[in-house]
Order: structure tokens, then C-alpha cells, then sequence
């Protein structure tokens, strides 16, 4: 099980962390946080430029969920981007990936939380400090799930305007 959990937290982790670095640095042919800016504007956000750096420092965290480093916090990280994700961009493309739905990122979502509830297992840098047991289990789970959900509304009604009035063709 702790082989299996370290393969899923790496794969899963450097995944979501070459995102990141994509929209920090420009790296692996991102847009940097200027491009990624203009993306978070083009979805309503009030503060694009704010909105792409703390969307790349959530998904760099999964850096640390690779290492299995304080996992629940980088669990986190990855949660709320991708929650902001699914409700700001996929939700209307339906669940397929082929037509830009949710389906990556709800496995990219569940995967950061089933890794709260569970622990980050032996091959883990939690564990090798000896906290793998005091930050993990079924309400650690919980807690990122509903943490994530609470700062993802947050984020998504009072940190955008309201894009479908501004659509609107003027009368």
C-alpha cells in the first residue's frame, strides 16, 4: 500500500506542480504569471494578477504532496485550484476531458483529498518526521475537502464580477 500511495503522490504531485511552475515562471511553454493574469481576467477575476500567483503556489505545493511533506497542506493547495478550476472553467464543457470538462480536474480534486484521509504512507517525509499518524485520517479529509470548498466560494463570488452581466450585449 505505502509503494502504491508513493507512486500515486509523485505522479499526482509533479503533475500538478509542473502546472504551477508553468504559471510562475513561464516554464514548459506556460504564459508565466503575466499570461496566466490574462487568463484569470478573461474568467472575471477581480485581481487576475493576484489570482495567477496564488493558483501557481497551489499547484507547486504539489511539490511537497510528492514528498509527502505536510500533505495535508499541500493536499489543500491542490484542492482549492482545482475546485476553482472545475466551477470557473470545466463545469460548462460537461464531465469529459476530450471537451474541456471536469473529469481531470475531479480526479486531480479527489486524489489531494483521498491522500489527506489516508496519509501520505510509509516512503513519505511526514512519516520519516513521525507525523504522518497526527495529520492524517478520515477528518483530515474532511477538513480539506470542506476548507477547499469554502475558499473556492470565496474565492469564485467575491473574487470575480459578475462575468454574465458584463456579456451582456448593452440595450
Amino acid at each position: 500500500m505505502s509503494f502504491g500511495l508513493l507512486i500515486l503522490r509523485v505522479v499526482v504531485g509533479l503533475t500538478i506542480a509542473s502546472d504551477g511552475t508553468q504559471k510562475l515562471f513561464g516554464w514548459f511553454g506556460g504564459g508565466g504569471p503575466r499570461g496566466t493574469a490574462g487568463a484569470c481576467g478573461q474568467l472575471g477575476y477581480r485581481a487576475p494578477l493576484a489570482m495567477a500567483l496564488l493558483a501557481g503556489l497551489g499547484e507547486t505545493s504539489g511539490i511537497s504532496f510528492a514528498a509527502g511533506f505536510l500533505t495535508p497542506l499541500a493536499a489543500l493547495g491542490i484542492a482549492v485550484v482545482m475546485m476553482n478550476a472545475i466551477w470557473a472553467v470545466h463545469w460548462k464543457n460537461g464531465f469529459f476531458n476530450s471537451a474541456g470538462g471536469i473529469e481531470f480536474p475531479l480526479v486531480l480534486l479527489s486524489t489531494a483529498v483521498a491522500v489527506a484521509a489516508t496519509g501520505p504512507g510509509r516512503y513519505s517525509l511526514d512519516r520519516a518526521l513521525g507525523w504522518d499518524d497526527n495529520i492524517s485520517g478520515t477528518w483530515w479529509g474532511v477538513g480539506v475537502f470542506g476548507a477547499a470548498l469554502l475558499i473556492s466560494v470565496v474565492t469564485l463570488v467575491i473574487g470575480r464580477t459578475h462575468t454574465t452581466l458584463r456579456e451582456q450585449p448593452a440595450r
